[in-house]
Formats: structure tokens, C-alpha cells, sequence
């Protein structure tokens, strides 16, 4: 005669889970929000998406050359929030940024940059940066560039860009860490497949902890 799970046994197991689950997310938000205090910003950790800061002549996926200068795709970078002021634009060893992108009109999308300074320039009480990806345009990092290779910036927000340059008020912070590769998980994580597969391991997860013990205990026993 098989053995049905007593109730109890099921909701306790749902249970156990379900504050497992409320623990991790509990633990990695006060992690979060932690970092940002400590960095002052609000964007501490984010993944590299683009090889624009590359300088090696090939493969930027972050796997070919880990270790070689500036930023790769699939780098976690670490952002410190800074004072524009405090800003260095020393090129070649200025600091590499974090900015909001510009907006040519209301609808573009929020997105966020990362590039090194070339230069700055105060205008009006307002700190304006000239900018180049490292890996963009003849002369790359740590060559100096030639004013056509820099980024030209455009927004149709007063005071957010100045003849090519970006605007302090969209400044994030600076780059003062990075971690090679990890950053490809939380890539492949924000993707639809990745989003998929982080649902499928969750679906496991709650399978091994709750219906296959369950399974086992329907089990007859032995006469």
C-alpha cells in the first residue's frame, strides 16, 4: 500500500524553502545597498558589454587577453562615486568614467557609458569632460588622440554635453576595480537564454528540495 505524505511534511519542506529563498535575497540586497554607501554611488558593480575599451587588435571577450590593459568584455568593474574636481585627466593615465549617457530626445533609453577622459573644462561653474574609448579610432590608449577620435557627446538637456564634451551633472563615478570574466555571468544572466536558465535552476532546486522528498517517502514500505 503506498504511503501518502502527511500534509504537514509538504507545507514544512514548501516552507523551509521558501525562507531560504527570502535569506539569499535578504543578504544579497543589504550587500547591494552596503556597497553603494560604501562607494557613494549608485551604480557600484556593473559588467563591461562592449569592447570599446579593448586596445588588444583582437578577440575582446575578455578570455583571450584577461590580464592585458583597460577593460574587456566581460569584465565587473567596481565604480567609486568622485568629485568632478577631483577628476584626473592627466591622459594617458586619467581616469577611466562612468556616465549616464546623453539624450538627443525624451524617449532614448537609459544607458550607461564607460570611457576615459582626455581632457576638462569648466564652463560656466559646470566641469565638462572630453572622452575616448581606449580601443576607438587610429591612435589607441595610450596614444594621444586626435580631437576627431574623441567621443563627440550631444543632449538636448541644457547644461548635460558642451561642444562635444559630457556634463558633470551625468557623471557616475570611476572605475577602480575590475575582475576579469565574472562579469560574463551577470551578462548571461540579464539575457533572455540567461533569464530562462536562472527559471529552469530555480524550478530544480525547488524539485530536489521539495517533490523529490516527497516522492520518497510514498515509497511502500517493505512487509
Amino acid at each position: 500500500m503506498p504511503f501518502k505524505l502527511p500534509k504537514h511534511c509538504f507545507m514544512k519542506n514548501a516552507k523551509n524553502l521558501f525562507f531560504l529563498v527570502i535569506i539569499v535575497a535578504i543578504c544579497l540586497l543589504s550587500f547591494w545597498f552596503a556597497l553603494k554607501y560604501v562607494l557613494n554611488t549608485e551604480h557600484p558593480v556593473l559588467p563591461v558589454s562592449s569592447g570599446d575599451m579593448c586596445t588588444v587588435s583582437s578577440h575582446c571577450d575578455g578570455f583571450s587577453h584577461p590580464f592585458a590593459p583597460t577593460l574587456h568584455v566581460g569584465d565587473l568593474i567596481f565604480v567609486q562615486g568622485i568629485d568632478p574636481e577631483n577628476v584626473n585627466s592627466n591622459y594617458p593615465d586619467s581616469d577611466i568614467l562612468v556616465f549616464y549617457s546623453p539624450k538627443q530626445n525624451p524617449n532614448d533609453e537609459d544607458k550607461l557609458i564607460i570611457t576615459r577622459v582626455v581632457e576638462k573644462q569648466k564652463v560656466n561653474g559646470i566641469l565638462y569632460f572630453l572622452t575616448k574609448s581606449d580601443g576607438k579610432g587610429k591612435h589607441k590608449w595610450p596614444k594621444k588622440p586626435d580631437m576627431t577620435e574623441c567621443d563627440y557627446w550631444l543632449d538636448y538637456r541644457e547644461n548635460y554635453a558642451y561642444n562635444g564634451m559630457i556634463s558633470e551633472k551625468l557623471l557616475v563615478g570611476k572605475v577602480i576595480f575590475r575582475i576579469p570574466w565574472i562579469g560574463h555571468i551577470l551578462l548571461f544572466i540579464s539575457s533572455y537564454f540567461g533569464l530562462l536558465f536562472a527559471i529552469i535552476v530555480i524550478v530544480l532546486l525547488v524539485a530536489v528540495k521539495v517533490l523529490i522528498p516527497k516522492l520518497k517517502e510514498r515509497k511502500p514500505k517493505p512487509l
